[in-house]
């Protein structure tokens, strides 16, 4: 598969007090016809993540028509495993609401951060969505299948069967200035939505020379094929899209050549391209990814072609 790119659509610059830099993790949420409302996270002056969206026409993506005054959800309180930032990661409708699965991050003392898996509601019909916790800890965290810490899921529900692919870490290793985290996907069930059980199964390994991370998976059922973008990085190279088929969701085969999207000779996406999400919208399929440094570059848009 090819893309065209499109350009970029939204670069945080101080739009709002809290809308400093970044803008992390894209997902769309279909409102209309071709309009679109994209969630995505900055950062503050104070480097802490909020859950903010905007909507664009698909025809004409680079001009924003909305931006949301508020976050739709904000750092959570002293001590809460979100503390530090909450960061959008999947969405989906159920039962009426918005399920949120986002990112909880507090900051830490021998390594940067930990993180873990938090869910918030909203109701399906509001149009300027603000979100409600369902609870103050995390729904998944370290446990023996994780020891280290989850991160970005993404969840899909398939006749009653909650299915989430994540972020697992693998461990952390000190280069004689920082810690730097190592981690790959993984993979965990539920009958509700919110009680996940969480094997350890491994879905995508790394695979590349050097390769350490593996970023933001993205599913989609195609037929009876499943499809998985994602982004992967080494510690002397930055992230870029890749991409694994399966049958059944669990063992994937890794077909990173076939991702189709490569980073620019120039500009916000020349050293970088991170965190797709990849939709289907009027018999075309789209692809929202981020750009250079973790998404300072801002976030974009592409078309298959």
């Amino acid at each position: 598969m090819k893309w065209e790119k499109l350009g970029c659509v939204f670069r945080s610059q101080g739009q709002r007090e809290w809308m400093v830099s970044h803008a992390s993790v894209p997902m769309p949420e279909l409102v209309g016809g071709s309009l679109v409302r994209i969630y995505f996270t900055p950062r503050d002056a104070r480097n802490r993540s909020h859950v903010a969206h905007l909507i664009v026409d698909l025809s004409e993506p680079q001009r924003v028509l909305e931006l949301c005054v508020e976050p739709a959800l904000s750092p959570g309180p002293l001590g809460a495993f979100d503390e530090s930032g909450a960061m959008f990661s999947w969405l989906l409708h159920h039962g009426g609401r918005r399920w949120l699965y986002y990112i909880g991050w507090t900051l830490g003392v021998s390594v940067p951060w930990r993180t873990a898996i938090g869910l918030a509601y909203a109701d399906v019909q509001s149009r300027n969505p603000v979100f409600v916790r369902h609870s103050s800890g995390p729904l998944i965290d370290r446990s023996p299948a994780d020891p280290y810490f989850v991160t970005n899921p993404c969840v899909l529900v398939e006749d009653g069967r909650w299915r989430m692919w994540y972020l697992s870490g693998i461990s952390w290793v000190h280069d004689g200035s920082r810690a730097l985290p190592r981690y790959d996907v993984r993979y965990a069930e539920s009958a509700n939505g919110i009680e996940w059980r969480c094997s350890g199964h491994v879905c995508i390994p790394h695979a590349h020379e050097g390769e350490v991370a593996i970023g933001r998976p993205c599913v989609l059922r195609d037929g009876r094929l499943y499809k998985m973008w994602y982004s992967y990085r080494g510690d002397s190279f930055g992230y870029r899209i890749g991409y694994a088929e399966s049958q059944d969701g669990l063992v994937w085969t890794r077909l990173d050549g076939e991702a189709g999207l490569e980073r620019s000779m120039q500009g916000w996406d020349s050293e970088m391209t991170a965190y797709p999400t990849v939709f289907d919208h009027g018999g075309r399929r789209y692809m929202l990814y981020c750009g250079n440094d973790y998404s300072r570059g801002g976030f974009g848009l592409a078309v298959a072609v």
